[in-house]
């Protein structure tokens, strides 16, 4: 039971009356005992709580930063009218506003005998992942608005928050630089994932191993096969989810930035008919998708993505290796997004990297703090000085940190979280170009 502000308000009349006229004991139980049966009264005809039904439809899915709308049908099956409060309850990070239709987490609801209402809540969630409604309350009121009656309801219902893939608007400039490529002479090379491209005439300094004898048998001169990188390559994306993939980087965990960073390789990939595959792991498995066709790819995508959360663990260097190993047991280009610390990598990522590099080319994606070379950048004042020195003492070390990975034949790509996105297409159009794909 809840007494509203009108049962208040009627109390403290009362009690001034009482004072005015029965200052008394008689006066104070003849008030009480009115106010008493009125409100018991109104609570009698109240509309139950208890037998009333709730279905929900609406939206299952949205990408950070949008709206959805989860409508919640009321039925009353009760012989009473219903005049009610309602209010559907979500996770403070879904931000429930009021700006469709006047509509917000809290609803007035009148409803006759037999019927249904229905009410929208607009959600505008702030973080990533499932977000689960939690409870229904209803407050319902009796006709003199005194007292009501109050009651909870579970009517499960989950939206799922899917990355937004803001670097998208990086994805036309980068399929024009993909047409280009193909536009090209095919590259004349021989090697591990090449294609046959056609015959032509020997001149010197051609490598002997690509002479024709079958076809210079048929002609009078010597006929030399050219081959073309092969265009369905595969590609393995590693999102590292342990410790250093919490770390924030403005309003947002590393791990977000890597995630909108491999959407846009792996849809960019997919353009150019590549296959492509995923795999999330600190000490375990956390995500994996392959098989995918083109057209199912990116839905598929972000659905597995949604949910990742960064794990509180030191990564698994070898486990990861040995997982890398065993989901691309074909050649394939790896592309590990993890981070560029110092310690992480040469204790546990150097140690295991000849297991990748003997059997697949690696590329490596960090992603940078803007704050560091914002120290870096600061002049003018002590504090400023010492900032200076630390910032040029971190990017230091991440060069040195690129400098051994680059040794071992992996290529580094260490940016912004605003800039990692297109600099790794960038990457893997230049491996494309170069013919290492």
């Amino acid at each position: 039971m809840a007494l509203t502000g009108r049962t208040a308000l009627i109390a403290a009349l009362g009690a001034l009356l009482t004072g005015l006229l029965l200052p008394d004991w008689t006066g104070i139980v003849a008030i009480n005992a009115l106010l008493t049966l009125a409100i018991l009264c109104d609570l009698a005809l109240a509309a139950p709580v208890r037998t009333l039904q709730f279905t929900r439809t609406g939206d299952t899915s949205v990408r950070l930063g949008e709206q959805a709308q989860v409508h919640l049908t009321a039925a009353n099956p009760s012989a009473r009218p219903l005049r009610a409060q309602l209010r559907d309850a979500w996770p403070p990070s879904c931000r429930q506003t009021g700006t469709i239709d006047g509509t917000a987490s809290r609803h007035r609801l009148s409803i006759p005998p037999g019927e249904r209402r229905r009410v929208t809540t607009v959600l505008r969630p702030s973080r990533r992942g499932d977000q689960a409604s939690a409870r229904v309350t209803i407050r319902s009121f009796g006709p003199l608005g005194l007292a009501a009656r109050q009651g909870h309801h579970r009517v499960p219902w989950t939206v799922r928050v899917l990355p937004p893939f803001t670097s998208r608007k990086h994805l036309p400039s980068k399929l024009a630089r993909l047409r280009e490529l193909d536009g090209r002479t095919s590259v004349l090379t021989r090697g591990e994932g090449t294609e046959f491209d056609s015959l032509r005439e020997y001149v010197p300094g051609d490598d002997t191993r690509s002479i024709d004898w079958r076809a210079t048998a048929r002609r009078s001169s010597v006929a030399v096969r050219t081959w073309r990188p092969e265009r369905d390559r595969r590609i393995l994306l590693v999102l590292d989810t342990g410790r250093t993939s919490a770390g924030r980087v403005g309003d947002a965990p590393r791990l977000d930035a890597a995630m909108d960073a491999a959407l846009l390789l792996a849809t960019l990939a997919t353009r150019a008919g590549d296959r492509v595959d995923l795999l999330a792991y600190d000490r375990r498995i956390r995500a994996s998708l392959q098989g995918r066709a083109a057209g199912d790819l990116l839905p598929a995508l972000v659905n597995v993505l949604a949910p990742l959360e960064p794990e509180l663990v030191e990564t698994d260097a070898r486990g990861l290796a040995a997982t890398v190993l065993r989901v691309a047991p074909r050649r394939s280009l790896i592309v590990l997004i993890t981070g560029l610390d110092a310690a992480p990598v040469e204790e546990g990522l150097l140690p295991v990297l000849p297991q990748l590099t003997h059997r697949h080319p690696v590329l490596l994606a960090s992603v940078a703090d803007p704050r560091i070379e914002e120290m870096a950048a600061a002049r003018g004042s002590l504090d400023g000085v010492y900032e200076a020195a630390a910032g040029a003492h971190a990017q230091s070390e991440r060069r040195r940190t690129a400098e051994r990975l680059a040794r071992h034949g992996v290529r580094v790509v260490d940016a912004t979280p605003e800039e990692l996105p297109s600099a790794l297409a960038d990457a893997y159009l230049a491996l494309k170009a170069a013919g290492r794909l």
